[in-house]
């Protein structure tokens, strides 16, 4: 692949997220500049992310640097304008999507929320990996259908929201590894009668720490995750096996048919036994709670 490649499509289908731009461009010119309200494209958001050297973006009354491993995202219809300065006598190389949607344009919103206008991804990570995959399909293979750039656009985009929300979790890789310990040895042990202090123990953290770090990344405690995969487990026996519906609940580990039946209930709002019958109205073999 050479430098500077740049592709623009050109349609009027509304139904479907499109893609409008992409490309990698270095620029060693003050002459650029973008101002959104010189853009002929009004409705668009624009990722747009450094390579080597920097750009600026003013935003908001204020003036953000794009160094290198950052990216602008912006909506073409707000007041913005991003450039280039030759102050530090480095060209600014990047690569940039310019998307048209609604999706987008709700994405970009939750994006600002969650991060700001502008972005830290590193070079390796799966959202620029994506990106740079979308541009070979186009410079490499000549992908233009609409519809497989769409496909492409809607999973980088998907990348882009998980990226985001693992961000804001930012609670470090060994706290990660701490938490995926703890999920592994409750989907392979939730028949056991797992207490908190015999969570915490296996992790070798404080059960209080456990508790907040759970909290942060997935947005439950560890004893609401166990009773989830309980749950899980139930629904599908319920469905796939003949199994006598006390036995189904001692072997999800639910220390009694009573127990079993009030927390089912708080999930299905019915009983096991109904669920079993129920199967017009509830043909799933298995219900996930991720």
């Amino acid at each position: 692949m050479v430098h500077t490649v740049s592709y623009a499509f050109r349609n009027d289908d509304t139904s479907i997220m499109t893609l409008d731009s992409i490309g990698w461009q270095i620029v060693s010119s003050e002459e650029y500049r973008c101002p959104s309200d010189d853009r002929p494209d009004p409705g668009h958001v624009v990722f747009q992310y450094t390579l080597n050297g920097q750009g600026y973006l003013d935003i908001d009354n204020q003036t953000l640097p794009l160094p290198k491993g950052h990216a602008l995202l912006v909506k073409i219809a707000g007041e913005h304008c991003y450039y280039y300065k030759q102050e530090n006598n480095e060209p600014w190389e990047f690569i940039w999507i310019n998307i048209r949607g609604d999706e987008a344009n709700r994405i970009w919103d939750m994006m600002h929320d969650n991060e700001g206008h502008v972005i830290r991804r590193n070079a390796d990570s799966p959202l620029i990996q994506e990106l740079w995959q979308i541009i070979h399909l186009i410079h490499q293979e000549k992908v233009t259908d609409k519809y497989r750039l769409s496909m492409q656009i809607y999973r980088w985009l998907l990348i882009l929201v998980q990226t985001s929300r693992d961000a804001e979790k930012d609670i470090g890789a060994l706290s990660i590894t701490t938490i995926e310990k703890c999920k592994k040895f409750i989907r392979e042990n939730y028949a056991s009668p797992l207490t908190l202090d015999l969570l915490a123990s296996h992790c070798d953290i404080n059960k209080h720490y456990l508790c907040r770090l759970f909290q942060k990344s997935e947005k439950t405690s560890p004893l609401a995750y166990l009773k989830d995969r309980r749950i899980e487990v139930a629904i599908r026996l319920l469905r796939t096996t003949e199994l006598p519906i006390s036995q189904i609940g001692q072997q999800c580990g639910f220390e009694s048919p009573s127990y079993f039946g009030k927390v089912f209930r708080q999930y299905m709002s019915m009983s096991p036994k109904e669920y079993r019958l129920n199967k017009l109205e509830f043909p799933y073999e298995a219900i996930y709670y991720e």
